[in-house]
């Protein structure tokens, strides 16, 4: 993964974001790393947190550890149901809201309970083995999880390059378990991304958003309609466009609002311009 290529011209937008402190990372279609900023500042990641430990659980799924179908919890939701928010929990609701496979409810219930599991499965701490399982094997030294697996992994710009780059192609796991990890799940469930509204149907994988027609969103306008990843209330993003075969990611420290919805989509579509995508 050549790392230090030619600087964007697009950075030059990150640098107008409203924040104190900023990263940002390209991955381009050639496999070219362009990072600007503070590469080594580590950043809480919020919810991009879900992503690496669905990682590690689609990890343990392929190794025999456990399985989509295995039942998680006491109201028996399988674990594929929770990875794609499909399991009726609330944001943080200790007990279901609705029933399984009715609306796409976001859930940090979910994938705390997700990780629970996956610590029971394998008799390992999750943070250890999400560490064993995906940091270690990446090179991501600078990672860590403290706290919630739904929203507490803190990381660098370096780091999460090494992540995205593994999302863009995966070497952790077999490729019908990446394809199937960014298909949608449940396909005409509506429900609603937390800080950008309700979609009907609003897409998901087995831990990545997909962005399908969803509109206002997050990434850039001109994504294609497959394109997944994460972003987290802590103002980090992460984004891989399989049909442009480039990745996208910033760290930051404002809180996720209106001048993301902004930033962000401006800053992809800048970048997949100059890279002619």
């Amino acid at each position: 993964m050549p790392v230090g290529a030619a600087q964007l011209q697009s950075f030059q937008l990150v640098e107008s974001w409203p924040v104190t402190s900023a990263a940002a990372g390209v991955i381009d279609q050639f496999g070219n790393v362009h990072l600007h900023g503070d590469t080594n500042t580590r950043f809480r990641l919020a919810s991009v947190s879900k992503v690496m430990t669905a990682w590690a659980t689609l990890i343990a799924v392929e190794d025999g550890t456990t399985s989509l179908d295995a039942e998680v919890g006491q109201h028996g939701r399988t674990l594929r149901q929770l990875l794609a928010h499909a399991g009726g929990y609330g944001f943080d609701a200790v007990e279901p809201i609705v029933s399984a496979e009715r609306k796409r409810i976001y859930s940090n219930t979910g994938y705390d309970m997700i990780a629970q599991h996956v610590a029971e499965s394998s008799g390992i701490d999750f943070d250890e083995y999400l560490f064993e399982a995906v940091f270690a094997p990446l090179q991501m030294s600078s990672t860590e999880l403290l706290g919630s697996a739904a929203k507490d992994v803190h990381s660098t710009l370096a780091d999460v390059a090494l992540f995205a780059a593994e999302m863009r192609h995966p070497t952790l796991f077999a490729r019908s378990t990446f394809a199937e990890a960014t298909s949608v799940q449940y396909n005409e469930l509506e429900g609603v991304v937390p800080g950008l509204g309700r979609y009907s149907p609003c897409p998901w994988g087995l831990g990545p958003e997909i962005k399908g027609a969803k509109h206002p969103h997050w990434t850039a306008t001109r994504n294609s309609s497959s394109t997944f990843g994460h972003f987290g209330g802590t103002g980090t993003f992460v984004w891989v466009d399989p049909v442009a075969n480039v990745a996208c990611f910033a760290l930051t420290n404002r809180e996720f609002d209106e001048w993301a919805l902004s930033a962000w989509p401006s800053f992809g579509d800048a970048v997949l311009n100059e890279l002619g995508r």
